[in-house]
């Protein structure tokens, strides 16, 4: 274990500074959030359940698409590459991402499949209720396959990362890994996966796994309590993905990152926590971002560290600006 490396304040400002110049090809689950909140003040008649007044529904992009509006909330260009069905919550998603300023080229349309949406039925105090999934999550084949193989083709050469975004939805395949692999290590840029263990045997090669302390407990068959399970567990993980390097994110225990033989642990920076939903998106657009500025690794860990921080003390799936993590680095600077 070595001890944790903070970027400066001024080493921060200029990575972010570069920031912009950096295009991030996300390949991926899409999914559109769909919330509708409302007061709740009784109990229904019907069944024990609380009768929640409509005030107003809100549309927020999630899961890759989430990665890739993280992405652009922190400066940096985004093109998303996966499969939407031909429904109105497709086109509602193409609404949020292209308000967004989000590239949707790389959306591939399969009339077969319902757009992966999430909807929450929430109080006005941000208390969920209920959640209803629609989604088809059998793995795309055949034509809609070679479409989406087409469009990372089309996009990666403008590339400083490739990320995959899996969320077990059907868009990510064995084959499409193999591509994107090989297509990292002719171009000499970085991988980075944010995985479904179920699919671990499929990111053989990737240079960098971000498993949560769940997924490597389950994936490694270990707990993880201490920095020492989480340097163990990282190693047992990196064996079994077959994958180069480990991010584990620990929750409230911060971060665990094994890069090559040495570990670095990360403690939290969040100074409250009010939703962790979407906090893996947030972590994994930052470190896609900080490395094509050129950040070390774990630079770009500790940069997503912070990220992190700030993005649980948010409702819903949320985003970091730039400015909000430089004065989060600048504010535990002058706490030394």
């Amino acid at each position: 274990m070595t001890a944790t490396p903070r970027p400066s304040p001024d080493r921060t400002r200029e990575l972010l500074g570069r920031f912009p110049q950096a295009t991030i090809l996300i390949v991926g689950d899409v999914m559109l959030d769909h919330f509708v909140v409302g007061r709740v003040n009784r109990i229904s008649p019907e069944a024990p359940v609380p009768v929640v007044e409509h005030d107003r529904d809100e549309y927020r992009a999630g899961g890759a698409a989430n990665v890739a509006h993280n992405v652009r909330a922190l400066g940096g260009s985004a093109e998303l590459v996966g499969v939407i069905g031909a429904d109105a919550m497709a086109e509602r998603l193409k609404q949020e991402l292209d308000a967004r300023h989000v590239g949707i080229g790389g959306l591939v349309t399969d009339s077969s499949r319902r757009t992966t949406t999430k909807l929450r039925i929430v109080t006005d105090r941000n208390q969920q209720v209920a959640r209803v999934d629609y989604e088809t999550d059998e793995e795309v084949a055949g034509s809609v396959e070679d479409l989406v193989r087409g469009n990372i083709d089309r996009f990666a050469s403008a590339a400083g990362v490739i990320l995959i975004s899996d969320y077990l939805k059907g868009t990510i395949t064995r084959t499409l890994v193999d591509d994107i692999v090989a297509k990292g290590r002719k171009r000499r840029i970085p991988v980075l996966v944010d995985p479904k263990i179920p699919h671990i045997d499929y990111y053989r090669g990737a240079t960098l796994v971000t498993p949560n302390h769940h997924e490597a407990e389950v994936a490694t068959h270990m707990r993880v309590r201490t920095d020492e399970d989480a340097t163990r567990a990282a190693q047992v993980f990196r064996e079994r993905a077959a994958c180069e390097h480990v991010l584990i994110t620990r929750g409230e225990r911060g971060m665990c990152l094994l890069e090559g033989p040495s570990a670095v642990h990360f403690p939290s920076v969040a100074q409250e926590v009010a939703d962790v939903t979407g906090a893996g998106d947030t972590v994994i657009a930052t470190l896609a971002l900080a490395m094509a500025a050129g950040a070390s690794m774990a630079e770009a860990a500790s940069l997503a560290n912070h990220a992190a921080g700030i993005v649980v003390a948010k409702f819903g799936a949320a985003t970091v600006s730039p400015e909000e993590l430089a004065d989060a680095v600048e504010r535990l600077d002058g706490g030394r």
